[in-house]
């Protein structure tokens, strides 16, 4: 595939601060055992993209830590490959503050590449997306720009601090961008996938800051939507977005459900950094109901849907319910737990309680003891 993969790794962070915190949106644990970039990554990978920029912003250790060179995406090339893109701020110590701030600053990286096209996409996105259709479908139309929406019922955004709808022709071609729109009913919901030609993005992003824009959806592709030709392209698979902690939460136990599971795990192959680890460890009295839990547990009480990350231990005589312990928690004994999210290496003693709601979950920050 000819294009050139940019992936942002922070556009959204400001979001869902609870767990980004110390992280990138990236970064994010999801699902037991993977991070929200991996869908980028193995989504650009699937569809032949071989070149791929990660622009980062801020508290990007964790990222770099788990993508590395990115060999467990074969992504590790002498020609193309991975590419972490750290931020360039435009003044003398200030970090990109948009989406386009940060294009500029990975402009050296995009005029550097060969490719002749470009596809871009946030991290905070849950989906099998074949890019490979995409740009078909982009060059069939001779479309200048080609946004990606789904389907959605504008109740399940209304917890989105940001949102763009786009108003797509029977044809095709978008006729209007709006931004958090007051409308209700079902809507074309932009998923922030962005494909078009890499020397189309460089003139639109030196076009944008010779006139002071600093938005791309309302200073670029609203601007252009009667000078460029741009089309919809609407993804019809399984589609989720993170945006708020309550997002994360109830999106997450959705993958309980196996239907959810095989759509998006079974159809292509989704890659993560491989850890070696022992098999999990089930006490005699250990009870699992409708849950997914990781290699190197150490399992005594009772789970039922949840999601237990690696090395979490739960103790004799806890009870787990409608909750997300990431990697390296620890309860004591005789613990009761309902809808709660630790983040890593968390530890609950003995003999507590902890309980949110199905509508208000309970985050316990990293490395806390309760």
């Amino acid at each position: 595939m000819n294009a050139l993969g940019l992936v942002f790794s922070n556009i959204h962070d400001n979001s869902i601060p609870e767990l980004t915190q110390e992280r990138t949106m990236g970064s994010i644990p999801f699902c037991g055992r993977y991070r929200l970039v991996d869908f980028a990554l193995s989504n650009m990978v699937n569809s032949g993209i071989t070149k791929v920029g990660v622009i980062t912003k801020s508290n990007y250790q964790s990222l770099m830590d788990h993508i590395g060179s990115g060999k467990d995406w074969d992504l590790s090339r002498r020609h193309g490959g991975l590419h972490i893109l750290p931020p360039f701020g435009l003044k003398e110590n200030v970090l990109y503050n948009t989406r386009l701030e940060a294009l500029r600053g990975a402009r050296t990286f995009i005029s550097r590449s060969d490719e002749e096209y470009v596809v871009m996409t946030d991290c905070d996105i849950v989906c099998n997306m074949n890019y490979d259709e995409i740009l078909d479908n982009h060059i069939k139309q001779k479309a200048d720009i080609t946004l990606v929406y789904v389907k959605k019922n504008a109740e399940e955004i209304k917890d989105h601090s940001t949102y763009t709808v786009l108003d797509v022709q029977k044809s095709g071609r978008v006729n209007g961008i709006y931004f958090e729109p007051k409308i209700d009913g079902e809507l074309n919901f932009y998923t922030n996938v962005c494909v078009m030609k890499r020397t189309l993005l460089e003139m639109l992003i030196s076009n944008a800051f010779s006139h002071n824009y600093n938005h791309f959806g309302q200073d670029v592709l609203a601007r252009n939507v009667n000078n460029l030709r741009i089309m919809g392209y609407e993804h019809k698979g399984y589609f989720m977005v993170v945006r708020t902690l309550l997002s994360y939460y109830t999106e997450s136990l959705k993958f309980l459900d196996k239907n959810i599971r095989d759509e998006v795990f079974r159809k292509v192959d989704i890659f993560t950094k491989v850890k070696d680890s022992v098999p999990t460890k089930y006490g005699a009295n250990a009870v699992i109901k409708n849950s997914l839990i990781a290699d190197g547990c150490s399992i005594e009480g009772t789970v039922e849907n949840s999601i237990i990350f690696r090395g979490v231990k739960i103790g004799r005589g806890t009870v787990v319910k409608n909750s997300i312990l990431m990697q390296g928690t620890i309860t004591g004994e005789n613990v009761s737990i309902n809808a709660i999210i630790t983040d890593k290496s968390v530890v609950i003693k003995d003999r507590r309680v902890l309980s949110g709601s199905e509508t208000h979950p309970f985050y316990i920050s990293k490395n806390n003891i309760i």
